[in-house]
């Protein structure tokens, strides 16, 4: 079992940055696949990244290649997603969540957090 405990959104313009991060505790962090999902307001869950148990192989939606970066420190049980050039569109609350295989669906994923939201201004 893991607990996920995200943090770092907030209110940003367009064309900055947030880091957000997802500490986890518990079991083995260091096994688990670990994903980036968002809801906005009025629409369905929808996958963002996710990266590989050790951290060298990552996977992200189309819209937000080249600008987002997923990643994880497994000495501090951390996965972050840094999000650059943001725009209005990515407004939503993201969370954070764990499985044991690569896959964007986040009905594979059993253990999520309770989620941070962003906000972007036009």
């Amino acid at each position: 079992q893991v607990q996920l405990v995200e943090s770092g959104g907030g209110l940003v313009q367009a064309g900055g940055s947030l880091r957000l991060s997802c500490a986890a505790s518990g079991r083995a962090f260091s096994s688990y696949v670990m994903g980036w999902f968002r809801q906005a307001p009025g629409k369905g869950r929808q996958f963002v990244a996710h990266v590989s148990a050790g951290g060298s192989i990552t996977y992200y939606r189309d819209s937000v290649k080249g600008r987002f970066t997923i990643s994880r420190d497994n000495a501090k049980s951390t996965v972050y997603l840094q999000m650059n050039s943001l725009k209005p569109e990515d407004t939503a609350v993201y969370y954070c969540a764990a499985t044991f295989k690569a896959t964007s669906l986040g009905s594979d994923y059993p253990h999520w957090g309770q989620g941070t939201q962003v906000t972007v201004s036009s």
